[in-house]
């Protein structure tokens, strides 16, 4: 047999009821030996591998839709589907067919599909019953009609039977005729019937009655029929919707007539699937599976053939970048290309990659720029949908425009920045657009996707300059709500808790920003490092353990626990100089006996470090804590670093004596480790120390002017963990304790701290701590001259009681 090749695209129907494209490539039918019949083979036509092999069966039902579809169901649940270029090549494979199958090609299905029960009863039916008898198309029969309708439906054989016989003698339009007849007379009995009718021959799932009912001439009465549900008490006004509210608005006027048509036919059925049809029930969910094919196809075809037309698509970009254009043909152009993004996510793979470089060439990354800075809200919303449709398609062309930009534009107006700017000051109370945004920044920073071959140093290049221009806009507003002294604290107020925002908004704003940065933490490695040490970031951020809000106290310690859990050393020393558990034990203090996440947390914590043996910290914890959190007995993890503490002990004491080494001189090596590590530090840094806290940009400084007279109307003094009259402990030594000096030195260290200018850790003997409030000092070592001291504290501090079960 000849082998008839054309070009089509393979499409399988998945779990959900949608077609999944499969590929295009080219179809033939010839004799395939290992089937042993007539198959319909398709081939790749990029590589020329097999995307189909299916053995035309002499009892499969195969359906011809639509002039260039072939649809038919392999197995019980494995539905495929052919789409053709040409009307010519389905014609063609059509005929080959039903010339397989003996059967007439001017019929569009080639069998009548049913289970195996039905063909027993069918082999006993008489040879006239092939298709079922229509009563007259006259008033008086709507009843009878809408009985047999309803009553097929059940029965897959004679849905198909109905179908046939609708199909046969032009029976739609007649009704439809009756339907303006009833509707004329206003015959409510025989308007309940149609709706009846049509209801159910939708139901029927049949692509050629679709034809004939989305036509021009048919669609809009079938809208009328379905106004008049008997359940209703008055009709629907769907076709005055369609026809007076529902414009529609050609942002570039659309000369093509039959793309016109296409768009309105698409409108129109997807308003009868989404809000005419009720929720089809367990039962029906089937019954519908054809008007989503029919909608989906009708979506390529629309993008196909306004990609093609190459005037159309340059004529919009034009406007939408050009400075003249008005504020609300910008939208509706802005609306378009949403639409138009939208649709395209039903082109094969290599079609949508050739639609969005085309977008790409025409410009539309920098005319996203242009609008996502407008004031329109509507505006920003679909421009931000399509940065999105962007953004999934392909990260590293957005990233490669944005590295671009520096030459030529100021850093306030980068894509990136404007995008952080917008997540940084969305109005929205619950912050839908910012998380939005946030998930797209972190696709965007993402290194797994960095991973190209044709340009391996994207993911090098891309980081250095996410931290160079755009890291200080991200973290502008933890910085600014963490900041030492707050200018808007009123005079002489108890600076309790200065620096935690007790506005919602803000608090849901700095857990998104947390979230990236525990994402940089877990995938940046030095980059993100090198911010963290400069800025002194980790006790920037752990000042929101004192937030009323737990959710950013959990992302504060989220933030942390993530560092710890890199097991980097350089990071525990940060860690350790810094004094930076003191925030974290003292949420615990302050959250008293209530078991609730923040106690799970902090215990998990403190667990990690214990279970992974992390040597350094634990001696740092017990040293300057243990006293503190003895009482908690709940949980062994205390007992339990304290154990591991003594054991290393132990091991160093036996190391020590085995070697006979002098002590001393061990601490002149450790001290010389120390001390060699800094050193290295000193190096270039890979961040710019130019930038300081105050560079944050103008944008976010009117976003928190705006902010204060809604935040200054609901201020109150914050609510905190800690029960009136008792009292915070303070660790204020810092660097003598963690490079193991004495108790004198440490105790001290409690009077010398010292802040650097921009916050950064600085190398001097005590690192700045948590501005907290100094009410009680409680030793952490034992000194003999400290007894009476420690007794007096014993009575009055509620931390010293047992806890919880003890």
């Amino acid at each position: 047999m000849s082998d008839t090749r054309r070009r089509v695209k393979v499409y399988t129907l998945n779990e959900d009821r949608q077609w999944d494209d499969r590929g295009t490539g080219h179809v033939s039918s010839t004799y395939v030996e290992r089937l042993e019949g007539i198959s319909l083979l398709v081939r790749a036509e990029s590589d020329g591998s097999l995307l189909l092999e299916s053995k035309i069966s002499p009892n499969t039902a195969y359906q011809k839709q639509q002039d260039t579809l072939i649809v038919w169901s392999e197995a019980e649940n494995y539905d495929l589907a052919l789409s053709f270029q040409e009307k010519a090549g389905c014609d063609e494979i059509w005929e080959k067919i039903c010339q397989v199958q003996g059967k007439d090609p001017s019929l569009e299905i080639t069998q009548d599909p049913m289970d195996e029960s039905e063909e027993e009863r069918t082999e006993e039916l008489p040879e006239t019953s092939h298709l079922v008898e229509l009563p007259p198309c006259e008033l008086a029969r709507l009843e009878e009609i809408a009985d047999l309708v309803t009553s097929v439906l059940s029965s897959p054989i004679r849905r198909e039977k109905l179908a046939l016989a609708l199909m046969s003698e032009g029976y739609i339009k007649r009704l439809l005729q009756l339907f303006r007849t009833c509707e004329d007379l206003d015959n409510r009995e025989g308007l309940h019937h149609l709706y009846e009718i049509v209801r159910g021959v939708l139901f029927l799932n049949k692509a050629a009655l679709f034809e004939v009912m989305f036509s021009d001439d048919c669609i809009m009465d079938v809208v009328g029929c379905l106004e008049y549900d008997p359940a209703l008490v008055q009709p629907k006004r769907h076709r005055e919707f369609l026809t007076k509210t529902a414009k529609f608005k050609e942002v570039i006027p659309i000369t093509d007539s039959e793309l016109r048509q296409k768009i309105h036919q698409t409108y129109r059925v997807q308003y009868i699937q989404d809000i005419i049809l009720p929720t089809p029930s367990v039962f029906e969910e089937n019954f519908l599976s054809t008007l989503t094919s029919f909608i989906f196809f009708n979506k390529v075809e629309i993008v196909s053939m306004l990609q093609e037309d190459e005037r159309f698509l340059t004529e919009v970009f034009a406007q939408l970048t050009d400075e003249a254009t008005e504020d609300s043909k910008r939208r509706e152009l802005v609306n378009f290309f949403k639409e138009f993004c939208a649709f395209s996510q039903t082109l094969q793979p290599q079609n949508r990659d050739a639609f969005f470089k085309t977008l790409a060439n025409l410009g539309i990354l920098p005319a996203l720029e242009i609008v996502m800075g407008m004031d329109d809200l509507q505006v920003r919303a679909a421009a931000t949908d399509i940065f999105s449709y962007l953004v999934e398609f392909s990260p590293s062309m957005v990233r490669e425009f944005v590295m671009q930009e520096p030459q030529q534009a100021d850093d306030d107006v980068l894509l990136i920045n404007v995008v952080i700017k917008q997540m940084i000051c969305d109005s929205d109370p619950e912050l839908g657009g910012a998380v939005q945004l946030m998930g797209l920044l972190r696709t965007l920073i993402d290194p797994e996707n960095m991973l190209a071959p044709t340009n391996k140093t994207e993911k090098t290049e891309f980081l250095g300059f996410f931290y160079k221009y755009c890291m200080h806009v991200l973290t502008a507003p933890l910085l600014a709500n963490t900041a030492e002294e707050r200018k808007d604290m009123p005079e002489g107020s108890a600076k309790i808790n200065p620096v935690c925002p007790d506005n919602f908004q803000t608090a849901q704003l700095l857990a998104l920003i947390l979230e990236l940065l525990t994402f940089c933490v877990e995938h940046h490695t030095y980059h993100i490092k090198n911010y963290i040490m400069n800025k002194d970031l980790l006790r920037r951020v752990l000042v929101l353990m004192n937030s009323k809000h737990t959710f950013l106290a959990l992302c504060a310690l989220r933030f942390m626990r993530r560092i710890i859990g890199l097991k980097d050393e350089y990071y525990n020393r940060y860690i350790i100089k810094g004094n930076l558990f003191e925030p974290v034990i003292n949420a615990l203090l302050d959250n008293g006996t209530r078991y609730n996440l923040l106690n799970s947390a902090i215990i998990e914590l403190f667990e990690f470090i214990k279970v992974e043996d992390i040597k350094s910290l634990i001696a740092h914890i017990v040293d300057n804590f243990y006293k503190a959190l003895e009482s908690i007995e709940y949980v062994q993890t205390f007992k339990g670093l304290k154990g591991r503490y003594e054991q290393e002990k132990d091991r160093q004491s036996q190391r020590l004596s085995r070697y006979r080494r002098d002590a001393r001189s061990l601490e002149d090596d450790e001290e010389m480790w120390f001390n060699e590590d800094e050193d290295e530090e000193d190096g270039d840094p890979l961040v710019e120390k130019g930038r300081s806290e105050e560079d944050f940009p103008e944008s976010y400084g009117k976003y928190m002017e705006a902010k204060k007279v809604k935040e200054s109307e609901d201020k109150e003094n914050l609510p905190k963990r800690t029960p009136s009259g008792s009292f915070k402990f303070t660790f204020s030594h810092s660097a003598g304790a963690a490079n193991g000096t004495n108790g004198a030195n440490s105790k001290a260290a409690t009077s010398a701290s010292a802040t650097s200018p921009n916050g950064s850790s600085a190398k001097s003997a005590a690192l700045p701590t948590t501005p907290l409030v100094k009410t009680g000092l409680v030793g952490l070592v034992d000194y003999p001259d400290d007894e009476e001291e420690e007794d007096e504290e014993e009575e009055q501090s509620p931390r010293k009681r047992p806890r919880l079960g003890s």
